[in-house]
């Protein structure tokens, strides 16, 4: 007679709730653990074969978020980072280590890319998008060139939840940028900042 797999009935459930909640992944019980590891390294061997993605070491990348890195629009992703269920990346995205993007963010490269430096967090549904379209009244929005500048995230910076980020934008070390905001302009080292447009608040003490 086989031996049933005690896991299976609910394997399906941890599966989801990693999708969602994904720092739970080094938490996990070692015989949760052992089969969720290899559920990862088949999922990221799958990526490294269709995308053009790099993946560090201990990464857990949900395998209901979109990953697109065509040819020249490389994704590099550091160790020990997390990408929930939900997000969208589209390359060039270079993405340091202990990294986490939570479910429903959008980080678009463009031409130039995004960059994320250590230790970042983005908080659920934040778009980074690195590049705009111009706006002049001579001809429809869609049929006018686009620009990218790119967008550069310091190391330790926290975006709350349903931040937005434009393209040319510089964040700087150890910043915060509070839930809703709208970054339109350069954030410094240290600063909290909120609002749309955000405006600064305090220094990070």
């Amino acid at each position: 007679m086989t031996e049933q797999d005690p896991l299976l009935k609910y394997r399906e459930q941890h599966k989801h709730r990693l999708n969602y909640m994904p720092w739970l992944y080094w938490t996990l019980k070692p015989k949760h653990r052992a089969w969720a590891e290899q559920w990862q390294n088949e999922y990221q061997q799958y990526l490294r074969e269709i995308e053009t993605v790099e993946i560090g070491k201990n990464c857990f990348i949900s395998p209901l978020a979109h990953i697109f890195a065509e040819r020249g629009r490389t994704i590099k992703i550091g160790d020990n980072c997390f990408i929930a269920a939900d997000c969208t990346l589209h390359g060039p995205l270079d993405i340091g280590n202990e990294v986490a993007i939570n479910h429903h963010c959008i980080l678009d490269g463009g031409r130039v890319g995004i960059k994320l430096h250590d230790q970042v967090r983005i908080a659920a549904y934040s778009h980074l998008y690195a590049f705009d379209h111009g706006m002049q009244l001579d001809q429809a929005i869609y049929q006018q060139p686009v620009r990218s500048q790119g967008i550069e995230v310091g190391r330790d910076v926290w975006l709350g939840a349903h931040v937005g980020v434009k393209d040319g934008v510089k964040i700087g070390d150890h910043a915060i940028v509070g839930m809703q905001s709208m970054v339109t302009k350069d954030v410094g080292e240290k600063e909290i900042v909120a609002g749309n447009p955000a405006r600064f608040i305090r220094y990070r003490e």
